[in-house]
């Protein structure tokens, strides 16, 4: 918000009687001579006002390459800040064009990763943090950001912890968006009809399943062939048996994926499989697919990332009705594990790049550091979304489940960065294409837990 300019009265009023004294009293020498100043005073301010003109015009015409991942159809909260945010920007860099290219998730993926293998990234760009992000800092196609982090500030404005995910010995390569954890989405209207409540131990969400599944109402929603959205169930399973100790240890390789506790995990998705607990077909339907099964009332529940808040709270494309009969559960205990029902799975979402081959990266980290501010400042109550940036809620006005979801947030015992993302690339790959298989009972638990121990040591 933009602030007016205060001008104490005293200064207005003494200035007035200063000028009415002048003309009452004053002799023609010396109206001359203020006349004189009056015209070099005009003359100056005139050749100051050309010369700045001049020093715009004569600024060179550039365009920032912006590729991000919130399309019209699937995100379109996002995708309208993000054109506001532009528009401003060009308003106030009328030098400046930027150039918008929007992706699916997967599709964003797999575009970042062939642009980068040809030295073409965009100049600015979207990363998620930890293990997605080194391999293209090791091969220095992103630049540092610290220099704008230290600009007015800007530093202090982030969440503590946030900016640290993006680090790389100790060098700052992107300003994060997001902050998320996954909560179990349900619809209550189901839940009510068929008669069930929110689970709050794994053997009761095995009940609620089966009651689901008899009566023929799909439990629960998943688009696997993108393979992350079950890598979430498998670390919820992961956490509530060992604790968030066992997965992470097995991928900072102080422990091994072999541990028995997370052998136990992987056999139990394979338990809610043969429980009939997802939609039909789920390992070969897309998220977006599985989405729109549980935005028609055709799921009773789905495990997601609070960055689909909008759609259950803000986006007035979908029906109120529908949003209305939306709530969330935490995921629940396992009997037995040494996993907390506050431990989430999580963490910082998507951050800005800037390209270390921009031929515009003056401009392009000027975007970025615009950019994360104007994010911070409009997607909490515009798009329900949680940003990187400090909130200060009792400044906005939030719907009750954005403000129930940001409670446990600002509560969570531990929040545990999704797998995928810490691993490197080569590693990721090899979990995601396990858990496919393992959902689809094409391995057993004891071989998903052995190929990961193989890949992470092939990795060290």
């Amino acid at each position: 918000m933009k602030k007016k300019a205060f001008v104490p009265f005293m200064t207005l009023t003494t200035a007035a009687l200063m000028l009415a004294a002048c003309g009452g009293g004053g002799n023609d020498a010396n109206e001359t001579a203020s006349a004189d100043e009056n015209n070099s005073n005009n003359t100056n301010a005139n050749a100051n006002n050309e010369a700045a003109n001049n020093a715009a015009e004569d600024q060179e015409e550039v365009t920032i390459d912006f590729m991000h991942l919130w399309p019209q159809g699937s995100s379109p909260d996002h995708h309208r800040i993000v054109s506001d945010i532009i528009a401003d920007f060009e308003a106030e860099h009328p030098h400046v064009t930027v150039e918008l290219e929007v992706l699916e998730n997967e599709q964003y993926k797999n575009k970042l990763q062939v642009v980068s293998s040809s030295n073409q990234l965009p100049d600015v760009g979207m990363t998620w943090p930890a293990g997605f992000l080194e391999p293209y800092v090791n091969g220095d196609m992103f630049t540092p950001l610290d220099d704008i982090l230290e600009e007015d500030g800007l530093r202090d404005e982030f969440v503590a912890g946030t900016l640290e995910a993006y680090e790389v010995d100790g060098e700052s390569y992107a300003l994060p968006l997001e902050l998320n954890i996954a909560p179990v989405f349900y619809n209550k209207a189901i839940f009510e009809e068929h008669g069930v409540e929110v689970p709050e131990t794994y053997d009761e969400f095995l009940e609620v399943i089966d009651t689901l599944a008899e009566a023929g109402m799909p439990p629960i929603a998943l688009g696997n062939r993108d393979r992350w959205t079950g890598s979430l169930w498998y670390m919820y399973l992961a956490d509530r048996i060992g604790g968030s100790e066992a997965l992470n240890s097995a991928i900072d390789r102080s422990g091994s994926f072999e541990d028995e506790r997370l052998v136990e995990a992987a056999e139990k998705i394979q338990e809610m499989v043969d429980h009939d607990a997802f939609i039909s077909g789920f390992n070969g339907l897309s998220d977006q697919e599985a989405k729109a099964e549980f935005m028609n009332g055709s799921a009773a529940m789905y495990l997601i990332g609070s960055w689909d808040l909008p759609n259950y709270t803000t986006n007035e494309e979908v029906p109120q009705e529908f949003r209305d009969s939306i709530d969330f559960f935490k995921f629940p205990e396992v009997d037995g594990g040494d996993g907390n029902v506050d431990n989430w799975v999580g963490g910082p979402g998507v951050g800005l790049f800037v390209s270390e081959e921009s031929d515009v990266q003056e401009e392009s980290k000027a975007f970025v550091k615009h950019f994360a501010q104007e994010w911070g400042k409009r997607s909490v109550e515009e798009a329900g979304v949680i940003p990187g940036t400090q909130v200060n809620t009792e400044e906005v006005d939030l719907p009750d489940l954005f403000v129930d979801v940001l409670d446990d947030l600002n509560n969570a015992n531990d929040i545990t960065l999704f797998a995928d993302v810490q691993m490197s690339s080569s590693v990721a790959e090899t979990h995601l294409n396990m858990i496919q298989s393992l959902f689809g009972g094409e391995t057993t638990p004891e071989e998903f837990a052995e190929t990961h121990e193989e890949a992470l040591q092939e990795d060290e």
